[in-house]
């Protein structure tokens, strides 16, 4: 049995906030709802698409340049998830392309390809969503934070200026809450992420039985 498919998706192992693989995305990703919104789509149609046509492709695909065939393959995945974006908002592809060339990098970095081992297709795209899925939430999570503490407001993909902000407290005293702001950059995504690893592993350690102390 494959210990990574067998692994808790997010306490385990092979989890990506215990790996921390994916914490360019996190950081960068996260300072905008929409902007998470974003990377979330391209995490899940990456990985699964990816997964998908390797575990199809298996059989004649070659022991040798594999992880190269796969990082092109995923490459391009992602050029054309950003390519579709960039019709459906050309504005919006501005914002999100420096973090979306991440992708396919976190696909690869994660270990996923190494482990693989089932034959079963549909366990095999199952396992690769289900991890993408749970980076993706992890960096919404993130942006339903840094967003409205850090820039008073929260956004969407949309409008003519690529996002639009559902509310908004700008007009309000914000400088009151200024040491609040900083989470909105990229130093104070790193705080908060420190912050969280930190609980993370401390709930881990409760999870699977190990005394934290």
């Amino acid at each position: 049995m494959n210990r990574r498919f067998v692994s808790h998706v997010f306490w385990g192992s092979h989890s990506p906030l215990s790996a921390l693989s994916g914490m360019g995305l996190i950081i960068l990703a996260s300072n905008r709802f929409a902007f998470a919104l974003v990377c979330a789509g391209a995490l899940v149609w990456v990985n699964g698409l990816t997964t998908l046509i390797y575990s199809a492709a298996r059989p004649i695909m070659p022991s040798r340049g594999r992880m190269v065939i796969l990082l092109f393959l995923s490459a391009f995945l992602c050029g054309l998830y950003a390519l579709f974006t960039s019709l459906l908002n050309p504005l919006l592809i501005l914002g999100t392309v420096f973090f979306l060339v991440l992708v396919p990098s976190w696909c690869l970095s994660s270990g996923f390809y190494e482990a693989f081992e089932s034959e079963d297709m549909i366990e095999s795209v199952s396992r690769a969503l289900l991890e993408a899925i749970t980076l993706a939430g992890i960096i919404i999570a993130f942006s339903l934070i840094r967003e409205p503490l850090g820039m008073g407001t929260l956004s969407l993909p949309g409008s003519a200026q690529g996002i639009t902000e559902l509310f908004s407290f700008q007009d309000v005293n914000v400088n009151a809450i200024f040491p609040a702001r900083i989470i909105s950059v990229s130093s104070g995504g790193l705080l908060l992420m420190g912050y969280v690893t930190a609980v993370y592993r401390y709930f881990r350690e409760q999870n699977s039985g190990v005394s934290g102390g």
